[in-house]
């Protein structure tokens, strides 16, 4: 608690986490923050032919697509259990919101696994800031909460997003099969375990302990 009375964080502490690397910070932002998030996605997270997500929610009106991000982000912070979590985290680069970072598991307690997701805002693409905001987030799952195994995915197309994944170590895991934007999308499955983890960018944590029980440790 602050001398000044109790803050917010003292009742939410994943408020007061930072993880940082030479050139990002990833931390739950205020408010602000938060409509400058929503601000980047509406400007485009990527090209109109193509669809990474799962759920099309950047298929809506520049406005739209502001709304349900932050609409999204309170609906997951206000359902967090330790059982079932996710943690949405915006990437700052020199103080500027320049993409998000999630991580979310169930029953973390007994399984160890962790599963991520990510974007970037289409004016800061091509600069290695996916990849290093990747390892960032996976120091935080192995390095700091324990974590055995790190899964994600992309679709075939999104040849970005599985550049990182190979980068950084990732094995394939097979692949699935959905139906986006009412067409066939394949998605490939990538997983890292521990004994292949490489934590090759220096990476801090801030804040931590009292998090740890949020996170059901």
């Amino acid at each position: 608690m602050s001398q000044d009375g109790p803050m917010l964080a003292d009742h939410f502490p994943l408020l007061a986490l930072r993880v940082r690397t030479p050139r990002l910070e990833l931390r739950l932002p205020a408010p602000e923050e938060l409509a400058a998030l929503a601000e980047l996605a509406a400007e485009g997270v990527h090209a109109p032919d193509s669809m990474p997500f799962l759920v099309p929610w950047t298929d809506q009106e520049p406005a739209l697509v502001a709304r349900s991000l932050v609409q999204f982000h309170w609906l997951r912070l206000g359902r967090w259990s330790p059982d079932d979590w996710g943690l949405d985290l915006v990437v700052f680069r020199d103080g500027e919101v320049v993409g998000q970072q999630s991580m979310s598991a169930k029953q973390f307690a007994i399984i160890r696994e962790v599963h991520t997701g990510s974007w970037v805002g289409r004016r800061h693409q091509g600069q290695g800031i996916g990849t290093e905001m990747r390892r960032a987030v996976l120091h935080l799952a192995f390095a700091g909460l324990g974590a055995e195994e790190a899964a994600s995915g992309a679709f075939e197309d999104n040849a970005a997003s599985l550049a990182v994944s190979r980068k950084l170590g990732y094995r394939p895991d097979g692949v699935a099969r959905h139906v986006v934007r009412d067409a066939l999308a394949v998605e490939h499955r990538l997983r890292l375990g521990r004994d292949a983890w490489r934590d090759d960018v220096p990476v801090t944590i801030e804040g931590l302990p009292p998090c740890l029980p949020l996170f059901g440790i």
